[in-house]
């Protein structure tokens, strides 16, 4: 299980079916909760709705499925209510019944998920020739 308390059964549920794609945690977010993969965040918990990642390859899939997209509304500085939709798809309803089930919908979002990793840009580190000269030691004598 997660590392953080679990006060709601489904969240419990969820990380169980997503379990064989690496040891999962959950963080609680924005009334609902994260779920991470070996440190990779691949699913939402929202109202009792599991959203896992998807990205252009894998988002086919889940549309061909018949799968819903994770939406939420977003108030503009205007006052302006809009629908806003995040790359996450919940998967199929039959995919919550076992970890079987799940298994090929899990992958697509660890796979999503490390492709969007990947993407990102490394962090650089300044070479030392870049570096401020270091203070010479001075010789006993």
């Amino acid at each position: 299980m997660g590392t953080t308390p679990l006060d709601n059964g489904f969240v419990a549920h969820c990380m169980e079916l997503l379990a064989p794609i690496g040891p999962i945690r959950s963080r609680r977010m924005f009334g609902g909760h994260g779920l991470y993969a070996d440190g990779l965040f691949v699913a939402i918990i929202s109202s009792d709705q599991l959203y896992l990642k998807t990205d252009d390859q894998t988002r086919p899939r889940f549309m061909a499925a018949g799968c819903e997209p994770f939406r939420y509304d977003r108030r503009a500085p205007d006052g302006q209510v809009t629908t806003a939709s995040l790359g996450y798809f919940q998967p199929p309803e039959e995919a919550l019944e076992s970890v079987v089930l799940m298994a090929p919908w899990a992958r697509l979002a660890m796979e999503a998920s490390l492709r969007s990793a990947n993407a990102k840009p490394a962090k650089t580190i300044k070479p030392a020739s870049d570096a401020a000269p270091r203070p010479r030691a001075r010789k006993a004598g």
